[in-house]
């Protein structure tokens, strides 16, 4: 009998690959798809950090890197946290990994015992209660509704914290609400934090460069709370590099020794050339990051605008990365022919099959009132997009 272990018959597949995959297949067929289902800028690589590559090759950067690293690359990373978040690391406290989703995972399986619960604000990217399964822990939700602009309160939170309590994963800016959490939001949310022994932050602040409020502010950044944040960070969004694989944490020395020996044993350090091209990265001018961001931010007012142009939606004003998330439960119970949409996936379905964009049901993202649609692609296909939504849901009755 094959039988896979308990560990994975626990988890659940990746919701925003599976609609994507979908997404191929009608593709191949030869139907004309719009994909907005996966978070990834469609920019290439600037050419700057292209040469980089290109130059690391001739130079002879291939072999094994040390586990967190190369100690240039952790060096200006800690610079960039010193300019641009006014945090201080030492290149000790940084490790390296395949990506921001692997630092991620490397800082749950260091800090969570089976038993011990995992705050996670809903809506979450999907992975992070697949994460804390994984750890043997237990994913505790806390809603944030888009009547309160998708961001959990103080008071949400406090409420949440049991003497079980030992992790909390804040997005900001967020996937897949495009919420930013303000400085004055996350001032409250230290409070609360701090006044709690034994409990640590994930600050998961890939999207902090695809922002509209103009200032990213870091959990860590408040009194107290450098001592329990892991910092996350990489290179992925802000310099469309999702290919690349190179993400890092920046944490407290003795969490930051737990990763490297968990890193040590199943990944050892990341490609050696990807660490060369993302040094070049952070520490080149910087103008091609606020380029893609202007355009991301054109994209978002363009989407809004058409969204709030579809009856039945309800839509709020992301102010970061690059997501529209409406709320869509006013077509539940609603039918097309043979066809009743009784969720968000049978909407995300709907939209795929017979509007040929594919979006993905907020089901997988905990609130299954919404689904969200990436804004990562031209002005010509958010307008054709929306377009064939709205006459799609249009057909509902």
């Amino acid at each position: 009998m094959n039988t896979l272990s308990n560990r994975l018959q626990n988890l659940s597949p990746s919701a925003t690959f599976a609609m994507s995959q979908k997404s191929s297949e009608l593709k191949a067929q030869g139907v004309d798809v719009i994909n907005m289902s996966v978070g990834e800028p469609d920019f290439n690589t600037p050419d700057h950090v292209k040469e980089a590559a290109k130059q690391a090759v001739d130079d002879n950067w291939s072999k094994y890197s040390p586990v967190t690293g190369y100690p240039d690359l952790r060096k200006v990373i800690c610079e960039k946290l010193r300019k641009e978040n006014g945090l201080e690391f030492t290149p000790a406290q940084i490790v390296v990994s395949n990506g921001a989703k692997q630092a991620i995972t490397n800082t749950v399986l260091t800090l969570v015992n089976p038993g011990d619960e995992v705050i996670i604000p809903a809506p979450y990217w999907v992975s992070y209660p697949q994460m804390a399964k994984l750890a043997e822990g237990v994913p505790v939700f806390v809603e944030a509704t888009i009547e309160q602009d998708f961001k959990i309160t103080a008071e949400q939170l406090e409420k949440a914290i049991t003497p079980r309590t030992k992790l909390i994963i804040l997005c900001s800016p967020c996937n897949p609400t495009g919420s930013v959490y303000s400085e004055e939001d996350l001032r409250s949310l230290a409070e609360v934090i701090v006044k709690h022994d034994n409990l640590y932050v994930i600050s998961d602040e890939i999207y902090e460069h695809i922002n509209y409020i103009g200032k990213h502010t870091s959990l860590a950044s408040f009194p107290g709370m450098k001592e329990r944040t892991v910092v996350i960070n990489g290179v992925s969004k802000a310099y469309a590099m999702t290919g690349w694989r190179i993400g890092f944490s920046a944490a407290p020395d003795w969490i930051t020794k737990g990763i490297n020996m968990l890193q040590g044993q199943y990944t050892s350090g990341p490609c050696s050339l990807s660490q060369k091209t993302a040094q070049v990265a952070w520490e080149s001018d910087q103008q091609c990051v606020e380029d893609m961001r202007v355009v991301f931010q054109r994209r978002r007012d363009l989407i809004v605008k058409l969204a709030k142009e579809i009856p039945g939606l309800e839509v709020n004003v992301p102010q970061g990365a690059f997501y529209l998330f409406p709320k869509c439960s006013s077509f539940f119970g609603k039918r097309d022919g043979d066809r009743v949409i009784n969720t968000s996936t049978d909407l995300a379905m709907y939209l795929l099959e017979v509007g040929h964009v594919a979006t993905v049901g907020g089901d997988a993202f905990g609130s299954p009132e919404c689904f969200r649609m990436s804004y990562a692609t031209s002005d010509e296909n958010i307008i054709e997009a929306l377009k064939r939504i709205k006459e799609t849901l249009a057909r509902l009755k």
